[in-house]
């Protein structure tokens, strides 16, 4: 009986363990986009504030539409510099709004 309880509490820790680092992780994307979002917003390049960024463990995807190439590649480096950043997916088309 005790080392059914005992495995039970042993589960239970795992179980609580892993929630939290899930929560980690996904407040720590949260902020990884909320970051990346400002500073594209913020670019007089991009012009980004109808971009889709989606962040999932550190690796960045942002799709939408910018005006130049050089506001796409413009994106890609300002999203690599936001702490937490692990790599970014480029999937920006260049041409004007449809």
């Amino acid at each position: 009986m005790r080392n059914t309880l005992a495995a039970v509490a042993a589960l239970g820790m795992f179980l609580l363990g892993a929630s939290a680092a899930d929560q980690k992780s996904t407040g720590t994307d949260d902020q990884i986009s909320d970051q990346v979002r400002m500073r594209l917003a913020t670019d007089a390049d991009v012009k980004g504030g109808a971009l889709d960024v989606i962040v999932k463990d550190g690796f960045v995807t942002i799709k939408g539409r910018v005006d130049s190439e050089k506001g796409r590649q413009r994106a890609t480096k300002l999203a690599k510099k936001v702490k937490g950043v692990k790599n970014v997916d480029n999937e920006l088309a260049v041409g004007p709004p449809r």
